[in-house]
């Protein structure tokens, strides 16, 4: 499968379904060093700072935050509802524990220091801007806090550039 690089003005997708209904992954790392993904449903796109922005959050205790955190770029990739299933169990195994990437069976793709799949029928190459961690104190609906986070696991807040779009031909 190829891709076209397309400029973001040009994404006509819903970020609302893409994100919060057909889900995405998030990859960090690259074929030298080694690379993890995992599933995401939490997100957003928009404007800061001048910018096109993603931002995703993250827990602590995901193998691919140490991916994330040692890079200064990764990959969103969004995927046909054919591969639902596909990305339920990427979301489920750690990577640490089995090559879950090929048991998904999907084919990784790699920029310079960015790994995506050839499966995606888009592709977000994005460069960290920020990070910060999601703290109880900031909550101002308390019930938020509750019901996201009764381990008190609070994701980390990753603002990041969208750098190159890659769109499926």
């Amino acid at each position: 499968m190829s891709f076209k690089k397309i400029a973001v003005e040009e994404l006509t997708c819903n970020p609302f379904t893409m994100i919060g209904k057909e889900w995405m992954l998030v990859t960090a790392g690259n074929e030298k060093s080694g690379y993890n993904t995992m599933t995401a449903s939490w997100g957003g796109l928009g404007i800061n700072w001048n910018k096109p922005v993603a931002t995703i959050y993250i827990r602590p205790q995901r193998y691919t935050k140490q991916f994330l955190d040692e890079k200064e770029t990764f990959s969103l990739c969004v995927f046909d509802e054919d591969y639902k299933a596909q990305l339920g169990y990427l979301g489920r195994v750690s990577g640490k524990d089995e090559d879950k990437i090929q048991k998904a069976g999907i084919t990784p793709q790699f920029t310079e220091d960015t790994t995506y799949f050839a499966e995606a029928k888009l592709v977000l190459i994005c460069k960290k801007l920020y990070r910060a961690p999601i703290v109880p104190e900031g909550f101002l609906d308390k019930e938020i806090d509750e019901l996201n986070y009764p381990q008190k696991d609070y994701h980390d807040l990753y603002i990041a550039e969208i750098i190159d779009v890659l769109k499926r031909d």
